[in-house]
């Protein structure tokens, strides 16, 4: 008699949840696996510094034993001298030991359905179009627009959230969000 054995593989679960501020440590560390020390002083950084996510748009996703496996903030900045708001997405981060468990792909789903949800008009990010195109991000509105920094042009991908958000959208982007007061500077990272 022949008997078969079915072994099926479970997944990890994991949770995205609002970031708190016990994440922070955890967070940073995660940051710095997975990005490496290069990562604060990337162009993004220049908008990021010395200021808060966006309010209700910084999210960590959390593994079974409450561990941060990854992260995504939002950032507010201006579209170009007075110009309409919008949204700076990143950095978008997974535990190295945790890549193509799906996580990223859940956070960006995450975080994209919050900004709609809080009426947010566009996103914008410095990234790789193959990854990014499938959540909607293209480099096809962001032609007049300029990160502080450098930055390699064909990165600069946008998602209107809004049909017609980025019409006539130009200049350098600029932090507009909430300044920190009185954190700890890695809270900006």
């Amino acid at each position: 008699m022949e008997m078969s054995v079915e072994i099926v593989a479970h997944a990890p679960a994991f949770a995205m949840v609002a970031e708190a501020v016990a994440d922070v440590a955890a967070r940073e560390a995660l940051l710095d696996r997975a990005m490496g020390p290069k990562r604060k002083t990337k162009s993004s950084e220049k908008l990021r510094r010395g200021r808060r996510p966006s309010e209700g748009l910084a999210f960590v996703a959390r593994d079974g034993s409450g561990g941060v496996a990854g992260t995504v903030r939002l950032w507010d900045v201006t579209l170009g001298e007075g110009g309409s708001a919008a949204l700076l997405l990143g950095p978008l981060a997974v535990d190295p030991s945790l890549k193509s468990a799906g996580i990223g792909s859940a956070l960006m789903r995450h975080a994209i359905a919050e900004a709609g949800r809080l009426g947010h008009a566009a996103i914008l990010l410095v990234g790789d179009a193959p990854y990014y195109g499938r959540f909607g991000f293209s480099a096809a509105r962001t032609g007049a627009l300029a990160m502080p920094g450098p930055y390699e042009r064909h990165r600069l991908l946008a998602l209107e959230l809004v049909e017609g958000a980025l019409d006539g959208a130009k200049g350098t982007l600029k932090a507009s969000g909430r300044k920190l007061k009185g954190q700890a500077p890695t809270l900006a990272a």
